[in-house]
């Protein structure tokens, strides 16, 4: 029954830019910030107290490994956040 199939195209919506550490990223609508990095090539934005890298881990917002500061607002979870057009986000990479 092929009147049932949900077709395989879809749209991703319109770009806008986000800014990571000042330098401008682009996200699509119902992209995480987390997922906006990974696509973007990075791949840890912060550092243990030790030094090591910390970035997306648990992918769901229990390990607390992908926060970073975002529109000033300190521990936001980037795999848990959805990426808005002029968000401004500082990691401490």
């Amino acid at each position: 029954m092929d009147t049932l199939r949900t077709p395989l195209v879809s749209t991703r919506g319109e770009a806008f830019d986000i800014f990571v550490d000042g330098q401008p990223m682009t996200a699509f609508p119902g992209e995480t910030i987390a997922g906006v990095l990974l696509e973007a090539g990075r791949r840890s934005w912060r550092r243990t107290p030790g030094g090591k890298p910390r970035g997306l881990f648990c992918g769901i917002g229990t390990c607390f490994d992908c926060t970073l500061t975002v529109n000033d607002t300190p521990y936001v979870r980037a795999c848990q956040t959805l990426a808005q057009p002029g968000m401004v986000v500082i990691t401490t990479k």
